[in-house]
């Protein structure tokens, strides 16, 4: 009986997350009038079970930044991935974790 190749090995790499899950986003930004709409926007385009009642701000100690948990139900790596690029794209964005 042969092994069968490991994930590294074929070129495709294994994630240690199993879907559906719920996944915990944190995206950090200047204080700006819009911001967190501006995000709901982006997540809903990836996440369109999202619910924008459930956003968690926080601003930092001087207020000059906002910072936005949104917690959406993943289905796929590739849904996570596409969402993690528009949001690092995007230009109200300072960090994404």
């Amino acid at each position: 009986m042969r092994p069968t190749p490991s994930a590294t090995a074929t070129g495709q790499t294994a994630s240690a997350l199993t879907f559906p899950t719920a996944f915990p986003i944190k995206i950090m930004g200047r204080r700006a009038d819009g911001f967190a709409q501006a995000i709901v926007d982006v997540v809903l385009r990836h996440a369109p079970d999202f619910d924008p009642s459930e956003l968690e701000m926080r601003s930092s100690r001087e207020g000059t930044y906002l910072s936005l948990t949104v917690t959406i139900h993943a289905t796929s790596r590739e849904q996570l991935d596409a969402l993690y690029r528009e949001l690092t794209s995007h230009p109200m964005v300072v960090m994404v974790l």
